[in-house]
């Protein structure tokens, strides 16, 4: 089965010579395969097509996917946006008393599944020139298990919960406090226990657009659990929270999926697999198709998409395994310190830090995790230049290049034009081109403007102009916000290549556990009360740091005997009591 699809915000049909009509062989020989449409760009006929690939080739802006799929795939389309558009190939069902996980890359459609579970969107089975109907998708899925959800769905006799994607949105959809919004949504008079749980109770009477990026989180996250509905979809619901947050939120979808029927799209996979009880896979290519796979142990499917090959459908979805090492990457690190501070102590009105005396190596990655709003970003810019310690100090003549945690686009132009005034000629060296911006995919965002860039591909876009200066040290600050799974794996390993080839230092701060460990040599620990003081210990090694935090986040890990990637164990399984008691937290 082929399918042919037209990437519309990559085609520029007044910057070319309409190659891939001029030279299709179908067209050549006198066949409409390919026409010119209303908007003058290309039409491309599927029934027509004889698949040679030509077009794709000649393109010069690579906006037309020809992509050929298994025939097990015919007559399982659920939705099309149009005529060589976007398509989407089954649909998850949700079960009442479990938890279900949908993982996968950006732009293959789990969004859209969900807004069709949700009864915001009506599937069209493909025929997207007609008015889609319930009753024509009632019939297409008739005697199956999806049928018996989507029917009293279309019915109206049950109800859904849905907290998006884009929280940052939600101060322009709604005014004043937050309390306000909350009482108005709080039918069981849960409102003090959420709030309490969720760790909002101090900023109740806060105005929601005075609220942090992990304040609207969790204000979006409570709004959804005080609703009295009979399905929750959660839409990315760790993003801008720290690992204590994080695990929380877990914990409580956890708690809903128990009487509920619950589904959420989450990129870190740590999380994914604390709270999830069944996953399915979605594999596909980004805005031409998604495909959900059938569902699998969360254990199962997490190890499945590492590996990137589906051995059921006999599917490949990523070119390399993502592998991660059985111990700490280097436990001791013999190279001379290319940076030295003091103890460091900073006073803001309302906060303290201090920074325990340390150094960091030539050549070394330290990560840096902790809660929010314990001093992380602070330190980062101690180390900048771009805040005074108020005590101590920082030696050593390095060069930096910092990428900031909130990145705000502020220059007029297109991506290829602001790399290349922040790095300069280096844009156009082979290094550049092979080592970061072909892994982070950059070549389609470079005629795009900086300001209509999505959150991920500005993520991308930072990532690269940081590794592209020339600095002694690199300080990335949050890499992982915006990006999907993948993204994530692939954002680490450029970051460590980079360092490991030019012989340069990183200090790296997440909250994403898997990129942590991927990434790092070393640990720096920050602890503390949010917004009033912190503390930071480090850098250390990497097992001494990590047991350092998992001890005040009060849980263990251990690794996957199949794959070596960490794993939470279950609050007071025999692992995790075990491992208490040996005071190993990480890898028993």
């Amino acid at each position: 089965m082929r399918i042919a699809v037209l990437l519309r915000e990559r085609c520029q049909p007044k910057r070319c010579g309409m190659e891939c009509m001029h030279y299709c062989p179908p067209v050549r020989t006198g066949t409409e395969a390919i026409v010119i449409g209303e908007d003058g760009r290309p039409v491309i006929s599927e029934e027509l097509c004889v698949g040679c690939g030509i077009c794709i080739h000649k393109c010069p802006f690579e906006a037309i996917k020809i992509i050929g799929l298994p025939r097990e795939l015919e007559g399982e389309m659920v939705h099309q946006y149009g005529k060589n558009a976007f398509r989407l190939y089954r649909l998850p069902v949700p079960r009442k008393g479990q938890v279900i996980g949908l993982l996968g890359p950006n732009g293959i459609g789990k969004t859209t599944a969900i807004s069709m579970l949700s009864g915001e969107v009506v599937p069209n089975l493909g025929d997207y020139e007609s008015e889609a109907d319930w009753d024509r998708v009632l019939d297409k899925y008739a005697g199956t298990e999806i049928h018996d959800y989507l029917k009293p769905l279309a019915e109206g006799s049950i109800t859904c919960a849905l907290k998006p994607q884009y929280v940052d949105k939600l101060p322009s959809v709604h005014k004043g406090e937050v309390t306000t919004l909350l009482s108005k949504l709080d039918c069981d008079g849960r409102l003090d226990e959420i709030a309490e749980r969720l760790s909002l109770s101090g900023v109740l009477t806060r105005d929601l657009k005075k609220l942090s990026g992990g304040e609207l989180q969790r204000v979006a996250i409570a709004a959804v659990l005080l609703k009295d509905s009979d399905v929750y979809f959660f839409d990315e619901p760790s993003s801008y929270l720290d690992i204590y947050q994080r695990l929380e939120i877990a914990k409580v979808i956890q708690d809903l999926g128990k009487e509920k029927r619950v589904i959420v799209i989450e990129h870190d996979l740590a999380v994914m697999d604390f709270l999830a009880d069944m996953v399915h896979i979605m594999y596909g290519s980004e805005g031409a198709y998604g495909v959900i796979a059938q569902p699998r142990t969360v254990r199962a499917a997490i190890n499945t998409y590492l590996e990137g090959y589906l051995r059921e459908e006999n599917i490949r979805i990523r070119e390399t395994e993502i592998k991660f090492e059985a111990r700490p990457p280097r436990s001791d690190w013999l190279s001379e310190p290319l940076i030295e501070f003091t103890e460091l102590k900073k006073r803001f009105k309302g906060f303290s830090l201090i920074v325990e005396k340390g150094s960091i190596k030539k050549g070394e990655v330290v990560g840096a995790v902790g809660p929010n709003a314990t001093g992380k970003t602070t330190f980062v810019k101690m180390l900048a230049g771009e805040v005074s310690p108020t005590a101590g100090g920082v030696s050593g003549q390095v060069t930096i290049s910092y990428k900031p945690q909130y990145i705000k686009p502020e220059f007029d132009g297109t991506v290829r034009e602001h790399l290349l005034s922040t790095v300069g000629k280096d844009f156009e060296s082979g290094f550049f081109q092979a080592e970061i911006a072909n892994p982070l995919t950059l070549k389609h965002l470079l005629d795009n403007d900086l300001k209509s860039l999505s959150g991920g591909e500005l993520q991308r876009v930072t990532i690269a102009e940081c590794l592209g200066r020339q600095a002694d040290i690199y300080l990335v600050d949050e890499p992982s916000a915006y990006l999907d799974s993948s993204q994530r794996m692939t954002a680490s390993k450029t970051i460590r290549r980079v360092v490991e080839k030019s012989g340069k230092s990183a200090l790296v701060v997440d909250h994403d556990v898997y990129m942590v460990d991927l990434i790092s040599d070393s640990l720096m620990v920050f602890s503390g009360e949010a917004s009033k003081k912190g503390k930071a210990v480090g850098p250390t090694e990497m097992r001494d740091g990590m047991n350092m935090f998992l001890r005040d986040v009060d849980i263990t890990f251990r690794r996957d005997h199949e794959t070596h990637r960490p794993r939470i164990n279950k609050k007071d399984s025999r692992l995790d009591r075990e491992q208490k008691a040996k005071g190993e937290f990480y890898y028993g």
